[in-house]
């Protein structure tokens, strides 16, 4: 039994020190990739104001159509309009 010691204390060792710290760096890398980079935010910033573009487009060729042809929603009704 006097031989066992050394054992016991190394997995004590483990599961008390070793497993905590392991599992404490896995959750700090994963915070740090969560948080988003400046070309990340560039990107978003970009992809939202081609949006709004978009929508503004989309806003005049609707008022242009509504000028145009009235009834041109009639024929689309199974497709959202603003």
């Amino acid at each position: 039994m006097d031989n066992a010691w050394p054992y016991v204390v190394a997995i004590v060792a483990i599961v008390v020190i070793g497993l905590p710290s392991m599992i404490m760096h896995y959750v700090t890398e994963m915070r740090k990739t969560k948080a988003p980079t400046p070309d990340d935010e560039r990107l978003v910033e970009d992809l939202w104001r081609s949006a709004q573009r978009l929508e503004r487009r989309v806003d005049a060729l609707e008022t242009i159509l509504d000028k145009e042809s009235p009834k041109w929603r009639e024929d689309y009704k199974d497709r959202p309009h603003a």
